[in-house]
């Protein structure tokens, strides 16, 4: 699809990563897997091939909220599309695809028939994502309070209110995507058929609320075009140019903290409405006004018209915060303007929403499988020559005969420089140096699927031939982030290949070590133990694997640390084990006094 007209304000490095986050980040088979299992009734079972944790017991609720809450909770979760609630969550961005760290997406609130009855606290059914921008992508299903809830349903920290949001999570409500990212009959800039409207088709003039998908688009492409009050006006919103009371050094007034968000102009006035109707204040606030400012906004007495204002984010009030996934346009149709996204590719239930219209072949499940590697030209003895993969092989196959590449390796082992065919094998297996652009995108496909736990997708490369001796531009092996994926099926492949259990990425760090520094499951440390993995190994700053266990507080672990500390006696930072001793000595003077 080629770039649509009015392009997305988005910087180059964020629209890579959008990209990549809707090619890797819910991939196909999983989609398709837990569609199998919700529609076979196993609400568990979509989790679980989704990467969603469940952390409580329905007969537990049951036993300490009532059978009412149990039974509302359980219908939620017959209908709970984990693999769609995945697809929405926030992400880290920066250049990274993966999921936001530490942050809590509030999903339902419920409340016992004999609420005054009961002291429990307020019982939520929320997500919380990672702790690690490079751990395992799994998130876990909660059912309890919320932390950080400063008022009755309003909260603060790193918590996403999506109780009006359901169309992103629940199946009964999935529909109404067109309508609350600003559509009516089609979504912004694109037909019902999912193809794009010419800039001829996009409205120069007001088209008035009898079309809701034209009328979005005026709003963002005034905004685009950097008249952001115009593009306000458009959305019938009343902007409020005074600044914040506070006096600062600087304070960004409306415009300029408005200019660089990607409003969704014309929901915001409905989203607010309904936010307010739920009985959590008089208005709502927009996270991401900068400087210690936050956005207000207001609906006014008529009932059809919005205010919105630059407030100083200390004496905003105790007003809930409006989930950005309800005042931003929606990723999917801004990456589909950019083009490198296909409607076909899209999670299948954001696609019957947005483009009912869309004829897309059988079987056609989510974002696509890995390609078939295909041959990379190298220059090479002053010649071209094809280097590439092939089924059955496992190696990188270049043109060269048996004694071409022995006398190369013998040169290399003397310290001799290589150079063409050779010093892309060579950079393949070591991660130093530089690769094709076509290979290096192959390797960051392969890495990319892994980050993302897409077992079925790295195997479905290995079995095309892709060579499993591959290093990362971080030295990682394919065994260095086994934590990230189904290490049951890729373990024993890898090692029969020959893979390095010691082998140590640019920080130091062997498979081991990584497993257990970013969250590996103790099944995988057992597994690489059982294969003969070291425990005498530090990283580049000296941690050893027990101190690494104490730092992150991983019971789970508690016997290797306890190995570790039996037959490696003293490995490892000498200052660290002296200041976590001081730090829980004074821990413990604390709570005695």
């Amino acid at each position: 699809m080629s770039p649509h007209p009015g392009m997305p304000c988005l910087s180059p490095e964020e629209a890579s990563s959008r990209r990549r986050i809707r090619r890797y980040a819910v991939p196909g088979r999983m989609i398709e897997q837990a569609t199998e299992r919700r529609a076979a009734g196993d609400w568990r079972g979509a989790c679980a091939a989704a990467g969603v944790d469940v952390a409580f017991d329905l007969a537990k609720v049951a036993e300490d909220h009532g059978d009412d809450v149990a039974g509302a909770l359980e219908d939620d979760l017959r209908h709970l599309v984990p693999d769609l609630l995945r697809w929405h969550l926030p992400r880290f961005l920066g250049g990274w695809t993966t999921l936001d760290t530490d942050r809590t997406v509030v999903l339902a609130r419920y409340r016992p028939v004999d609420a005054a009855e009961r002291p429990l606290p307020t019982p939520y059914l929320h997500v919380t994502t990672p702790p690690m921008v490079q751990g395992p992508q799994r998130v876990t299903l909660r059912f309890e309070s919320v932390f950080g809830e400063a008022a009755d349903g309003v909260f603060r920290w790193s918590t996403d209110d999506w109780r009006q949001a359901r169309h992103l999570w629940d199946a009964r409500r999935t529909t109404e995507l067109l309508e609350r990212c600003g559509g009516g009959d089609r979504p912004p800039f694109f037909h019902a058929d999912g193809t794009p409207r010419t800039a001829e088709e996009l409205p120069t003039a007001d088209p008035g609320p009898a079309d809701p998908a034209a009328r979005a688009e005026r709003a963002t492409l005034l905004h685009q075009r950097g008249a952001v009050l115009e593009a306000l006006a458009a959305a019938g919103i009343e902007a409020d140019l005074t600044p914040p009371s506070t006096p600062a050094t600087y304070r960004p007034g409306l415009e300029e903290c408005l200019r660089p968000l990607a409003l969704n102009h014309t929901r915001l006035e409905p989203e607010v409405r309904r936010l307010v109707g739920a009985g959590t204040g008089s208005g709502a606030l927009l996270k991401h006004g900068g400087w210690g400012t936050n956005i207000l906004l207001e609906p006014d007495g008529s009932g059809a018209g919005l205010r919105i204002r630059a407030v100083d984010s200390k004496n905003a009030g105790n007003l809930p915060f409006l989930a950005e996934e309800l005042w931003r346009r929606l990723p999917d149709l801004d990456l589909l303007r950019m083009g490198g996204v296909e409607p076909e590719h899209l999670h299948p239930l954001v696609r019957e929403a947005l483009f009912p219209a869309l004829t897309v072949p059988e079987g056609t499940v989510g974002p696509p499988g890995p390609d078939a590697p295909a041959p990379v030209r190298v220059r090479c003895r002053g010649e071209w020559h094809e280097v590439g993969f092939r089924p059955g092989n496992g190696l990188l196959r270049m043109p060269h005969s048996d004694e071409e590449q022995q006398r190369e390796r013998a040169l290399r082992a003397f310290g001799g420089a290589v150079a063409g065919c050779f010093a892309v094998q060579q950079t393949w297996a070591s991660g130093d140096g530089r690769l094709p652009k076509a290979l290096r995108a192959q390797m960051r496909d392969l890495f990319l699927r892994a980050q993302h736990g897409d077992t079925h997708g790295v195997l479905e490369l290995l079995d095309a031939g892709v060579d499993p001796r591959v290093r990362d531009t971080a030295r990682r092996s394919l065994l260095h982030v086994l934590h990230l994926v189904d290490h049951r099926l890729l373990l024993p492949r890898l090692l029969e290949a020959g893979l390095d259990l010691e082998a140590r990425d640019s920080r130091g760090r062997t498979p081991l070590f990584v497993a257990v520094n970013d969250g590996g499951s103790r099944a995988l440390v057992e597994a690489f133990l059982a294969a003969g993995a070291r425990i005498d190994v530090v990283d580049d700053i000296d941690y050893s694997l027990a101190q690494i266990i104490r730092r992150y507080g991983r019971a789970d672990l508690a016997f290797l640390r306890q190995r570790v500390r039996e037959e490696h006696p003293g490995i490892g930072a000498d200052w660290w084990d002296e200041m976590m001793d001081a730090n829980e000595e004074h821990d413990d003077e604390d709570e005695d006094s």
